[in-house]
Protein backbone atom coordinates (compact mmCIF):
# COMPACT_ATOMS: atom_id res chain seq x y z
CA UNK A 1 0.00 0.00 0.00
CA UNK A 2 1.34 3.18 -0.83
CA UNK A 3 2.22 6.03 1.67
CA UNK A 4 -0.50 8.48 0.60
CA UNK A 5 -3.07 5.75 1.27
CA UNK A 6 -1.69 4.92 4.42
CA UNK A 7 -1.74 8.34 5.68
CA UNK A 8 -5.18 9.22 3.84
CA UNK A 9 -6.75 5.68 5.52
CA UNK A 10 -5.00 6.63 8.82
CA UNK A 11 -6.62 10.28 8.32
CA UNK A 12 -9.90 9.04 8.45
CA UNK A 13 -9.91 6.39 10.83
CA UNK A 14 -7.73 9.09 13.57
CA UNK A 15 -10.87 11.50 12.36
CA UNK A 16 -13.59 8.75 13.01
CA UNK A 17 -12.01 8.04 16.69
CA UNK A 18 -11.75 11.85 17.37
CA UNK A 19 -15.49 12.18 16.18
CA UNK A 20 -16.53 8.98 18.57
CA UNK A 21 -14.81 10.29 21.45
CA UNK A 22 -16.49 13.56 20.55
CA UNK A 23 -20.02 12.22 20.78
CA UNK A 24 -19.34 10.16 23.92
CA UNK A 25 -18.05 13.12 25.73
CA UNK A 26 -21.66 14.94 24.30
CA UNK A 27 -23.68 11.86 25.56
CA UNK A 28 -21.90 11.46 28.65
CA UNK A 29 -22.64 15.39 29.58
CA UNK A 30 -26.23 16.16 28.06
CA UNK A 31 -27.75 12.10 28.24
CA UNK A 32 -30.53 13.64 30.05
CA UNK A 33 -31.58 15.99 27.26
CA UNK A 34 -31.62 13.75 24.36
CA UNK A 35 -34.85 13.99 22.76
CA UNK A 36 -36.24 11.36 20.09
CA UNK A 37 -35.11 11.87 16.60
CA UNK A 38 -38.51 13.67 15.49
CA UNK A 39 -38.87 15.71 18.04
CA UNK A 40 -34.77 16.62 17.93
CA UNK A 41 -35.09 17.63 14.55
CA UNK A 42 -32.20 15.69 13.83
CA UNK A 43 -33.27 14.13 11.04
CA UNK A 44 -36.71 14.44 8.57
CA UNK A 45 -39.64 12.19 9.57
CA UNK A 46 -39.75 9.41 7.37
CA UNK A 47 -43.09 8.86 6.00
CA UNK A 48 -44.63 6.41 4.15
CA UNK A 49 -47.61 6.25 2.59
CA UNK A 50 -49.77 3.84 -0.21
CA UNK A 51 -50.32 6.27 -3.01
CA UNK A 52 -49.30 9.09 -4.45
CA UNK A 53 -52.33 11.37 -3.86
CA UNK A 54 -51.39 11.12 -0.14
CA UNK A 55 -47.57 11.80 -0.58
CA UNK A 56 -48.46 14.88 -1.76
CA UNK A 57 -50.67 16.11 0.74
CA UNK A 58 -47.81 14.57 3.17
CA UNK A 59 -45.46 16.91 1.63
CA UNK A 60 -47.40 20.19 1.46
CA UNK A 61 -48.12 19.54 5.47
CA UNK A 62 -44.34 17.98 6.13
CA UNK A 63 -42.54 20.66 4.21
CA UNK A 64 -38.72 20.39 4.77
CA UNK A 65 -39.61 18.10 8.05
CA UNK A 66 -40.47 15.29 6.02
CA UNK A 67 -38.87 12.21 3.85
CA UNK A 68 -42.12 10.90 1.95
CA UNK A 69 -41.89 8.08 -0.02
CA UNK A 70 -44.57 5.93 -1.66
CA UNK A 71 -45.38 2.57 -2.03
CA UNK A 72 -47.85 2.04 -5.29
CA UNK A 73 -46.22 3.84 -8.31
CA UNK A 74 -47.39 6.81 -10.09
CA UNK A 75 -49.59 5.47 -12.44
CA UNK A 76 -50.54 2.26 -11.01
CA UNK A 77 -53.63 1.33 -9.25
CA UNK A 78 -54.02 0.72 -5.44
CA UNK A 79 -56.78 -1.91 -5.84
CA UNK A 80 -54.12 -4.15 -7.05
CA UNK A 81 -50.78 -2.91 -6.40
CA UNK A 82 -48.53 -5.87 -4.44
CA UNK A 83 -46.03 -4.74 -2.15
CA UNK A 84 -42.12 -4.63 -3.73
CA UNK A 85 -38.97 -5.33 -1.76
CA UNK A 86 -37.83 -1.89 -1.75
CA UNK A 87 -41.43 -0.96 -0.19
CA UNK A 88 -40.91 -3.02 2.72
CA UNK A 89 -37.37 -1.53 3.41
CA UNK A 90 -39.44 1.57 3.21
CA UNK A 91 -42.20 0.51 5.79
CA UNK A 92 -39.52 -0.82 8.01
CA UNK A 93 -37.90 2.18 8.83
CA UNK A 94 -41.04 4.85 8.92
CA UNK A 95 -41.77 6.95 11.17
CA UNK A 96 -45.18 7.60 9.74
CA UNK A 97 -47.32 5.19 7.97
CA UNK A 98 -50.18 6.89 6.25
CA UNK A 99 -53.16 5.32 4.00
CA UNK A 100 -56.16 5.73 2.90
CA UNK A 101 -57.67 2.47 3.79
CA UNK A 102 -61.42 2.05 3.63
CA UNK A 103 -60.59 -1.42 1.40
CA UNK A 104 -58.70 1.07 -0.96
CA UNK A 105 -55.83 -0.60 -1.45
CA UNK A 106 -54.99 -4.38 -2.26
CA UNK A 107 -55.20 -6.42 1.27
CA UNK A 108 -51.56 -7.89 0.67
CA UNK A 109 -50.14 -4.36 0.61
CA UNK A 110 -52.05 -3.44 3.94
CA UNK A 111 -50.91 -7.01 5.78
CA UNK A 112 -46.98 -5.89 4.43
CA UNK A 113 -47.89 -2.40 5.85
CA UNK A 114 -48.95 -3.76 9.48
CA UNK A 115 -46.44 -6.39 9.80
CA UNK A 116 -43.27 -4.69 8.81
CA UNK A 117 -43.93 -0.99 10.16
CA UNK A 118 -42.16 -0.33 13.61
CA UNK A 119 -43.92 -0.83 16.88
CA UNK A 120 -43.13 3.09 17.68
CA UNK A 121 -44.37 4.36 14.62
CA UNK A 122 -47.85 5.91 13.98
CA UNK A 123 -50.00 4.48 11.61
CA UNK A 124 -52.84 6.64 9.63
CA UNK A 125 -55.72 5.38 8.24
CA UNK A 126 -56.65 8.70 6.36
CA UNK A 127 -59.92 8.22 5.34
CA UNK A 128 -61.32 7.04 8.42
CA UNK A 129 -60.04 9.32 10.59
CA UNK A 130 -61.19 12.09 8.38
CA UNK A 131 -64.59 11.93 9.21
CA UNK A 132 -63.66 13.66 12.78
CA UNK A 133 -62.39 16.47 10.53
CA UNK A 134 -65.76 17.39 8.76
CA UNK A 135 -65.45 14.98 5.92
CA UNK A 136 -68.13 13.59 3.98
CA UNK A 137 -68.74 10.15 3.92
CA UNK A 138 -71.04 8.50 1.48
CA UNK A 139 -71.61 4.82 1.63
CA UNK A 140 -70.62 2.00 -0.88
CA UNK A 141 -73.46 0.64 -2.90
CA UNK A 142 -73.67 -2.99 -3.79
CA UNK A 143 -76.30 -2.50 -6.48
CA UNK A 144 -76.61 0.82 -7.48
CA UNK A 145 -80.20 -0.11 -8.91
CA UNK A 146 -81.18 -0.26 -5.38
CA UNK A 147 -79.82 3.55 -4.30
CA UNK A 148 -83.12 5.04 -5.83
CA UNK A 149 -85.93 6.13 -4.80
CA UNK A 150 -88.02 3.70 -2.63
CA UNK A 151 -91.81 4.28 -3.28
CA UNK A 152 -94.24 3.05 -1.15
CA UNK A 153 -98.32 3.57 -0.46
CA UNK A 154 -99.80 4.97 3.00
CA UNK A 155 -102.47 5.98 4.53
CA UNK A 156 -102.43 9.35 6.74
CA UNK A 157 -104.87 10.98 9.21
CA UNK A 158 -107.82 9.78 10.99
CA UNK A 159 -111.08 10.61 9.16
CA UNK A 160 -113.18 10.86 12.03
CA UNK A 161 -115.33 13.55 9.95
CA UNK A 162 -116.13 10.67 7.87
CA UNK A 163 -116.53 8.41 10.50
CA UNK A 164 -113.50 6.22 9.81
CA UNK A 165 -112.69 3.34 12.75
CA UNK A 166 -109.45 1.38 12.92
CA UNK A 167 -111.77 -1.35 11.19
CA UNK A 168 -112.16 1.14 8.08
CA UNK A 169 -110.51 0.24 4.78
CA UNK A 170 -108.86 2.78 2.18
CA UNK A 171 -108.71 1.62 -1.47
CA UNK A 172 -106.05 3.35 -3.83
CA UNK A 173 -107.00 2.96 -7.49
CA UNK A 174 -105.08 3.36 -10.54
CA UNK A 175 -107.36 3.88 -13.51
CA UNK A 176 -105.19 4.52 -16.34
CA UNK A 177 -101.47 4.75 -17.13
CA UNK A 178 -100.17 6.99 -20.27
CA UNK A 179 -96.63 6.49 -21.40
CA UNK A 180 -94.33 4.92 -23.95
CA UNK A 181 -95.02 1.25 -22.80
CA UNK A 182 -96.55 -0.91 -19.31
CA UNK A 183 -96.22 -0.24 -15.76
CA UNK A 184 -97.25 -2.12 -13.25
CA UNK A 185 -97.04 -2.13 -9.30
CA UNK A 186 -96.87 -5.04 -7.00
CA UNK A 187 -95.45 -6.11 -3.44
CA UNK A 188 -92.92 -9.28 -3.34
CA UNK A 189 -94.05 -11.59 -0.13
CA UNK A 190 -91.88 -13.02 2.16
CA UNK A 191 -91.51 -16.50 -0.24
CA UNK A 192 -91.15 -14.04 -3.58
CA UNK A 193 -94.93 -14.55 -5.08
CA UNK A 194 -95.40 -11.10 -6.17
CA UNK A 195 -98.76 -9.46 -5.36
CA UNK A 196 -100.33 -7.03 -8.16
CA UNK A 197 -100.82 -3.17 -7.06
CA UNK A 198 -101.85 -2.70 -10.66
CA UNK A 199 -100.64 -3.82 -14.51
CA UNK A 200 -101.54 -2.00 -17.09
CA UNK A 201 -100.35 -4.76 -19.43
CA UNK A 202 -103.93 -6.17 -19.09
CA UNK A 203 -106.20 -2.61 -19.42
CA UNK A 204 -108.25 -1.16 -16.97
CA UNK A 205 -111.64 -2.04 -16.39
CA UNK A 206 -113.93 0.36 -14.85
CA UNK A 207 -116.98 -1.83 -14.92
CA UNK A 208 -115.70 -3.88 -11.87
CA UNK A 209 -114.74 -0.49 -10.11
CA UNK A 210 -110.81 -1.33 -11.50
CA UNK A 211 -111.32 -4.31 -8.83
CA UNK A 212 -107.59 -6.10 -10.03
CA UNK A 213 -105.80 -2.51 -9.91
CA UNK A 214 -107.16 -1.73 -6.80
CA UNK A 215 -104.87 -1.82 -3.37
CA UNK A 216 -106.47 -2.14 -0.26
CA UNK A 217 -104.86 -0.38 2.59
CA UNK A 218 -106.12 -0.21 6.60
CA UNK A 219 -106.42 3.27 8.21
CA UNK A 220 -102.77 4.66 9.38
CA UNK A 221 -100.84 1.90 7.00
CA UNK A 222 -97.93 1.84 5.16
CA UNK A 223 -97.15 -0.40 2.34
CA UNK A 224 -93.70 -0.90 0.49
CA UNK A 225 -93.90 -1.93 -3.62
CA UNK A 226 -91.96 -2.53 -6.58
CA UNK A 227 -92.14 -0.16 -9.61
CA UNK A 228 -91.80 -1.82 -13.31
CA UNK A 229 -91.74 -0.11 -16.58
CA UNK A 230 -91.59 -1.33 -19.81
CA UNK A 231 -89.99 1.47 -21.78
CA UNK A 232 -87.95 4.64 -21.41
CA UNK A 233 -89.76 7.61 -20.95
CA UNK A 234 -92.27 9.44 -19.59
CA UNK A 235 -95.15 8.34 -17.47
CA UNK A 236 -98.62 9.52 -15.89
CA UNK A 237 -100.03 7.21 -13.78
CA UNK A 238 -103.70 8.24 -12.90
CA UNK A 239 -104.93 7.50 -9.37
CA UNK A 240 -108.13 8.02 -7.43
CA UNK A 241 -108.33 7.17 -3.87
CA UNK A 242 -111.86 6.45 -1.14
CA UNK A 243 -112.90 5.51 2.30
CA UNK A 244 -114.62 2.65 3.23
CA UNK A 245 -115.86 3.35 6.81
CA UNK A 246 -117.67 -0.04 7.38
CA UNK A 247 -118.47 -3.28 5.47
CA UNK A 248 -121.85 -2.55 2.98
CA UNK A 249 -121.28 1.47 3.64
CA UNK A 250 -120.76 3.28 0.10
CA UNK A 251 -117.46 4.08 -0.67
CA UNK A 252 -116.36 8.02 0.14
CA UNK A 253 -114.55 9.55 -2.46
CA UNK A 254 -111.28 11.10 -1.12
CA UNK A 255 -109.03 12.46 -3.88
CA UNK A 256 -107.43 11.94 -7.16
CA UNK A 257 -103.74 12.42 -8.47
CA UNK A 258 -101.37 12.02 -10.80
CA UNK A 259 -97.98 10.36 -10.33
CA UNK A 260 -95.38 11.43 -12.95
CA UNK A 261 -92.18 9.23 -13.73
CA UNK A 262 -89.09 10.10 -15.92
CA UNK A 263 -87.76 6.41 -16.57
CA UNK A 264 -84.34 5.82 -18.30
CA UNK A 265 -84.51 9.56 -19.41
CA UNK A 266 -83.24 12.50 -17.66
CA UNK A 267 -85.20 13.42 -14.84
CA UNK A 268 -84.13 16.40 -14.14
CA UNK A 269 -84.61 18.25 -17.70
CA UNK A 270 -88.42 16.52 -17.79
CA UNK A 271 -88.97 18.16 -14.47
CA UNK A 272 -88.07 22.02 -15.54
CA UNK A 273 -89.99 21.08 -18.88
CA UNK A 274 -92.64 21.05 -16.56
CA UNK A 275 -92.03 23.04 -13.87
CA UNK A 276 -91.48 20.63 -11.19
CA UNK A 277 -88.68 19.22 -8.64
CA UNK A 278 -87.13 16.04 -9.27
CA UNK A 279 -86.93 13.68 -6.46
CA UNK A 280 -84.04 10.97 -6.97
CA UNK A 281 -83.67 8.87 -4.17
CA UNK A 282 -84.84 8.23 -0.33
CA UNK A 283 -88.29 6.78 0.81
CA UNK A 284 -91.34 8.38 -0.34
CA UNK A 285 -95.35 7.41 -0.37
CA UNK A 286 -98.37 7.89 -2.70
CA UNK A 287 -100.21 9.06 0.43
CA UNK A 288 -104.36 9.14 1.02
CA UNK A 289 -104.57 11.19 3.67
CA UNK A 290 -108.21 11.39 4.82
CA UNK A 291 -108.12 14.64 6.73
CA UNK A 292 -106.47 16.87 3.95
CA UNK A 293 -108.60 15.13 1.64
CA UNK A 294 -105.89 14.45 -0.94
CA UNK A 295 -103.42 12.49 -2.54
CA UNK A 296 -100.07 13.67 -2.41
CA UNK A 297 -96.64 12.13 -1.87
CA UNK A 298 -94.80 12.18 1.94
CA UNK A 299 -90.78 11.80 1.75
CA UNK A 300 -88.29 11.72 4.33
CA UNK A 301 -87.37 15.07 5.74
CA UNK A 302 -83.67 15.85 6.09
CA UNK A 303 -81.63 15.28 9.25
CA UNK A 304 -82.44 18.99 10.36
CA UNK A 305 -86.51 18.33 9.84
CA UNK A 306 -86.21 20.03 6.42
CA UNK A 307 -88.24 19.48 2.80
CA UNK A 308 -85.85 18.13 0.90
CA UNK A 309 -87.21 19.52 -2.39
CA UNK A 310 -87.65 23.14 -3.09
CA UNK A 311 -91.24 22.77 -4.05
CA UNK A 312 -94.41 24.27 -1.01
CA UNK A 313 -95.42 21.85 1.51
CA UNK A 314 -99.38 21.16 1.48
CA UNK A 315 -101.19 22.95 4.10
CA UNK A 316 -103.62 21.60 6.30
CA UNK A 317 -101.75 17.92 6.04
CA UNK A 318 -101.55 15.19 8.34
CA UNK A 319 -98.71 15.31 10.62
CA UNK A 320 -96.38 12.10 10.59
CA UNK A 321 -93.26 11.93 12.00
CA UNK A 322 -90.11 12.25 10.13
CA UNK A 323 -91.81 13.12 6.93
CA UNK A 324 -93.19 16.08 4.83
CA UNK A 325 -96.25 16.27 2.26
CA UNK A 326 -95.80 17.80 -0.90
CA UNK A 327 -98.46 17.97 -3.95
CA UNK A 328 -97.75 15.44 -6.92
CA UNK A 329 -98.03 17.90 -8.91
CA UNK A 330 -94.69 19.41 -7.98
CA UNK A 331 -93.07 16.47 -8.57
CA UNK A 332 -91.31 14.39 -11.16
CA UNK A 333 -90.18 10.70 -9.44
CA UNK A 334 -86.43 9.40 -11.19
CA UNK A 335 -86.67 6.20 -12.28
CA UNK A 336 -83.13 6.01 -13.94
CA UNK A 337 -81.19 3.76 -16.30
CA UNK A 338 -78.92 1.74 -13.77
CA UNK A 339 -82.61 0.63 -12.76
CA UNK A 340 -82.50 -1.56 -15.91
CA UNK A 341 -83.45 -5.35 -14.99
CA UNK A 342 -84.71 -8.69 -16.85
CA UNK A 343 -88.34 -9.96 -15.88
CA UNK A 344 -88.16 -12.94 -13.48
CA UNK A 345 -88.58 -16.30 -14.90
CA UNK A 346 -90.98 -17.33 -12.32
CA UNK A 347 -94.56 -17.64 -13.74
CA UNK A 348 -96.01 -15.24 -10.95
CA UNK A 349 -94.13 -12.35 -13.08
CA UNK A 350 -95.38 -12.75 -16.16
CA UNK A 351 -97.76 -9.38 -15.63
CA UNK A 352 -94.15 -7.65 -16.28
CA UNK A 353 -93.41 -9.29 -19.12
CA UNK A 354 -91.62 -12.48 -20.67
CA UNK A 355 -89.10 -14.05 -18.77
CA UNK A 356 -85.42 -12.03 -19.38
CA UNK A 357 -87.61 -9.05 -21.16
CA UNK A 358 -85.91 -5.58 -19.86
CA UNK A 359 -87.97 -3.89 -17.40
CA UNK A 360 -87.14 -0.71 -15.38
CA UNK A 361 -87.34 -1.45 -11.91
CA UNK A 362 -87.80 0.23 -8.83
CA UNK A 363 -87.32 -2.38 -6.24
CA UNK A 364 -89.38 -2.73 -2.76
CA UNK A 365 -88.01 -0.73 -0.09
CA UNK A 366 -87.91 -3.65 2.38
CA UNK A 367 -84.89 -4.82 -0.08
CA UNK A 368 -83.10 -2.72 2.07
CA UNK A 369 -79.92 -0.46 0.34
CA UNK A 370 -77.37 -3.57 -0.38
CA UNK A 371 -74.19 -2.11 1.47
CA UNK A 372 -71.52 -3.64 1.88
CA UNK A 373 -71.28 -2.41 5.69
CA UNK A 374 -68.05 -0.25 4.18
CA UNK A 375 -67.36 3.79 3.00
CA UNK A 376 -66.65 4.47 -0.56
CA UNK A 377 -63.19 5.03 -0.31
CA UNK A 378 -62.39 7.47 -2.91
CA UNK A 379 -63.17 10.61 -0.66
CA UNK A 380 -60.35 12.94 -2.23
CA UNK A 381 -62.94 13.65 -5.24
CA UNK A 382 -64.43 16.07 -2.65
CA UNK A 383 -61.89 18.89 -2.58
CA UNK A 384 -63.44 19.63 1.00
CA UNK A 385 -62.25 15.79 1.59
CA UNK A 386 -58.77 16.33 0.70
CA UNK A 387 -58.54 19.22 3.61
CA UNK A 388 -60.02 16.68 6.09
CA UNK A 389 -56.81 14.92 4.89
CA UNK A 390 -54.64 17.85 5.19
CA UNK A 391 -56.16 18.08 9.14
CA UNK A 392 -55.53 14.70 9.99
CA UNK A 393 -51.84 14.69 8.77
CA UNK A 394 -51.06 18.10 10.43
CA UNK A 395 -52.32 16.75 13.83
CA UNK A 396 -50.68 13.55 13.48
CA UNK A 397 -47.44 15.28 12.59
CA UNK A 398 -47.76 17.69 15.47
CA UNK A 399 -48.14 14.67 17.64
CA UNK A 400 -45.10 12.69 15.99
CA UNK A 401 -42.99 16.07 16.09
CA UNK A 402 -44.67 18.77 18.16
CA UNK A 403 -40.67 20.59 17.85
CA UNK A 404 -41.99 21.85 14.48
CA UNK A 405 -45.79 22.04 15.53
CA UNK A 406 -45.85 25.55 14.52
CA UNK A 407 -44.13 24.85 10.99
CA UNK A 408 -46.91 21.85 10.45
CA UNK A 409 -50.11 24.38 11.05
CA UNK A 410 -48.44 27.00 8.85
CA UNK A 411 -48.08 24.65 5.98
CA UNK A 412 -51.41 23.14 6.25
CA UNK A 413 -52.91 26.71 6.25
CA UNK A 414 -51.50 27.66 3.37
CA UNK A 415 -52.07 24.29 1.74
CA UNK A 416 -55.69 24.57 2.62
CA UNK A 417 -56.31 28.16 1.01
CA UNK A 418 -54.93 26.45 -1.86
CA UNK A 419 -57.45 24.15 -1.61
CA UNK A 420 -60.12 26.51 -1.41
CA UNK A 421 -59.46 27.92 -4.58
CA UNK A 422 -59.67 24.38 -5.78
CA UNK A 423 -62.80 24.01 -4.73
CA UNK A 424 -64.13 27.37 -6.18
CA UNK A 425 -62.83 26.34 -8.98
CA UNK A 426 -64.28 23.19 -9.06
CA UNK A 427 -67.58 24.50 -8.33
CA UNK A 428 -67.24 27.24 -11.18
CA UNK A 429 -65.88 25.05 -14.28
CA UNK A 430 -68.94 22.18 -13.57
CA UNK A 431 -71.18 24.45 -13.06
CA UNK A 432 -71.03 25.69 -16.51
CA UNK A 433 -72.58 22.47 -17.80
CA UNK A 434 -75.44 22.23 -18.85
CA UNK A 435 -77.54 20.46 -16.12
CA UNK A 436 -79.25 17.83 -18.76
CA UNK A 437 -75.64 17.48 -19.66
CA UNK A 438 -74.19 16.44 -16.21
CA UNK A 439 -74.06 12.98 -16.89
CA UNK A 440 -70.65 11.21 -15.91
CA UNK A 441 -69.74 7.91 -17.82
CA UNK A 442 -66.85 6.24 -16.34
CA UNK A 443 -64.53 2.97 -16.03
CA UNK A 444 -65.08 2.19 -12.69
CA UNK A 445 -67.54 3.75 -9.80
CA UNK A 446 -65.40 5.96 -8.12
CA UNK A 447 -66.85 9.25 -8.49
CA UNK A 448 -69.66 9.63 -6.32
CA UNK A 449 -68.13 11.70 -4.13
CA UNK A 450 -67.27 14.83 -7.33
CA UNK A 451 -70.63 13.98 -8.12
CA UNK A 452 -71.93 14.74 -4.39
CA UNK A 453 -70.04 17.67 -4.02
CA UNK A 454 -70.35 19.24 -7.43
CA UNK A 455 -73.45 19.09 -9.10
CA UNK A 456 -72.97 16.00 -11.43
CA UNK A 457 -75.02 12.49 -11.76
CA UNK A 458 -73.36 8.88 -12.31
CA UNK A 459 -74.94 8.08 -15.16
CA UNK A 460 -73.23 4.57 -15.89
CA UNK A 461 -69.90 2.98 -15.30
CA UNK A 462 -68.39 -0.05 -16.63
CA UNK A 463 -67.65 -2.07 -13.50
CA UNK A 464 -67.89 -1.57 -9.77
CA UNK A 465 -63.95 -1.77 -9.50
CA UNK A 466 -61.02 -1.90 -11.41
CA UNK A 467 -61.31 -5.86 -10.52
CA UNK A 468 -64.62 -6.68 -11.86
CA UNK A 469 -65.29 -7.92 -15.63
CA UNK A 470 -68.09 -6.56 -16.51
CA UNK A 471 -71.10 -9.06 -17.67
CA UNK A 472 -73.12 -8.56 -20.58
CA UNK A 473 -76.01 -6.75 -18.23
CA UNK A 474 -73.66 -3.99 -16.80
CA UNK A 475 -72.15 -3.27 -20.66
CA UNK A 476 -76.27 -3.25 -21.94
CA UNK A 477 -76.52 -0.52 -19.02
CA UNK A 478 -73.81 1.42 -19.89
CA UNK A 479 -75.30 1.90 -23.48
CA UNK A 480 -78.73 2.39 -22.52
CA UNK A 481 -77.59 5.00 -20.52
CA UNK A 482 -75.86 6.35 -22.84
CA UNK A 483 -78.59 6.22 -25.90
CA UNK A 484 -81.31 7.60 -23.50
CA UNK A 485 -79.87 10.37 -22.10
CA UNK A 486 -77.64 11.49 -24.72
CA UNK A 487 -74.37 11.39 -23.53
CA UNK A 488 -71.73 12.93 -25.57
CA UNK A 489 -68.17 11.87 -23.73
CA UNK A 490 -67.16 9.17 -21.31
CA UNK A 491 -64.05 9.31 -19.08
CA UNK A 492 -61.26 7.09 -19.21
CA UNK A 493 -58.28 7.40 -16.32
CA UNK A 494 -55.87 7.96 -18.50
CA UNK A 495 -53.15 5.18 -17.08
CA UNK A 496 -56.20 3.15 -18.69
CA UNK A 497 -56.50 4.20 -22.24
CA UNK A 498 -52.96 1.81 -23.22
CA UNK A 499 -54.69 -1.25 -23.19
CA UNK A 500 -58.66 -1.85 -24.85
CA UNK A 501 -61.57 -1.61 -22.71
CA UNK A 502 -65.42 -2.52 -22.61
CA UNK A 503 -65.56 1.44 -22.29
CA UNK A 504 -63.26 2.31 -25.36
CA UNK A 505 -65.68 -0.02 -27.75
CA UNK A 506 -68.88 0.85 -26.39
CA UNK A 507 -67.76 5.10 -27.01
CA UNK A 508 -66.85 3.99 -30.69
CA UNK A 509 -70.07 1.76 -31.62
CA UNK A 510 -72.11 4.88 -30.25
CA UNK A 511 -69.63 7.78 -31.90
CA UNK A 512 -69.13 9.89 -28.69
CA UNK A 513 -66.31 11.19 -27.28
CA UNK A 514 -63.85 9.68 -24.60
CA UNK A 515 -62.01 11.71 -22.55
CA UNK A 516 -59.73 11.39 -19.60
CA UNK A 517 -60.35 11.84 -16.22
CA UNK A 518 -58.53 11.26 -13.00
CA UNK A 519 -59.06 8.69 -10.34
CA UNK A 520 -56.79 7.00 -7.94
CA UNK A 521 -53.40 7.95 -8.89
CA UNK A 522 -50.79 11.10 -10.34
CA UNK A 523 -48.38 10.72 -13.28
CA UNK A 524 -45.49 13.23 -14.85
CA UNK A 525 -48.25 15.20 -16.15
CA UNK A 526 -50.10 15.67 -13.29
CA UNK A 527 -47.84 15.70 -10.64
CA UNK A 528 -49.92 17.18 -7.39
CA UNK A 529 -53.53 16.77 -6.33
CA UNK A 530 -54.03 20.35 -7.07
CA UNK A 531 -52.81 19.82 -10.53
CA UNK A 532 -55.65 16.62 -10.96
CA UNK A 533 -58.41 18.22 -10.11
CA UNK A 534 -57.58 21.09 -12.53
CA UNK A 535 -57.73 18.76 -15.01
CA UNK A 536 -60.45 16.86 -14.16
CA UNK A 537 -62.87 20.15 -13.91
CA UNK A 538 -61.67 21.30 -17.16
CA UNK A 539 -61.88 17.73 -18.96
CA UNK A 540 -65.31 17.54 -17.23
CA UNK A 541 -66.46 20.77 -18.89
CA UNK A 542 -65.10 20.85 -22.30
CA UNK A 543 -66.33 17.33 -22.91
CA UNK A 544 -69.93 18.22 -21.43
CA UNK A 545 -70.21 21.67 -22.96
CA UNK A 546 -69.14 23.95 -20.05
CA UNK A 547 -66.88 26.74 -19.83
CA UNK A 548 -63.22 25.68 -20.79
CA UNK A 549 -60.31 27.02 -18.06
CA UNK A 550 -59.56 30.50 -18.40
CA UNK A 551 -56.04 30.26 -17.26
CA UNK A 552 -53.91 27.48 -16.24
CA UNK A 553 -51.75 25.92 -13.21
CA UNK A 554 -48.08 26.07 -14.08
CA UNK A 555 -48.38 22.41 -14.19
CA UNK A 556 -51.73 21.88 -16.36
CA UNK A 557 -51.30 19.29 -18.33
CA UNK A 558 -53.13 20.22 -21.24
CA UNK A 559 -51.39 18.26 -24.31
CA UNK A 560 -53.39 15.44 -22.68
CA UNK A 561 -57.27 16.90 -22.04
CA UNK A 562 -59.31 15.24 -25.07
CA UNK A 563 -56.50 12.49 -26.40
CA UNK A 564 -57.08 9.69 -24.88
Amino acid sequence: MSSARILKSTGIRCAWVISTCLSVCLLASCSSQIPTSASAGERPLKVVTTTGILADFARHVGGDHVQVSQLVPQGADPHSWEPSLRGIRDVAYADIAVTNYLMLEQHSLIKTLDANLPADALSVSLAEEAAKQGATILPLVEDRALDTVWLGMRVAGQGRQHGATRASEIDLTVTSVDGPGDAAGYLTTTFGVPEIGFASSDGFDQSTGYAKDTTTLPADAHQHMSWAFTQPGIYTIHVTAALRTAQGQPPIHIGTAKLVCAVGVDAAQVARTMGRQVLTSGHADLTVDLDAHTVDLMVDRTKDGANPLDVPEVPHASKVTGLAAVSLDDVVVDIPTRTLTQVPGQKGFRFLGSPGQDIYLLPQAVLGKHVHGEIDPHLWHDVHNAAAYVRVLRDRFIERDPEHADDYRQNAEEYLRDLEDVDAYMTSMLSSIPQERRHLVTTHDAYGYLANAYGMNVAGFVAPNPAVEPSISDRKKLVTAIKNLKIPAVFLEPQLARRPSTLQTVAAENGIDICPLYGDTLDAEAPTYVDMMRFNARSLARCLGGHEAQQSTPHSPEKRENNV
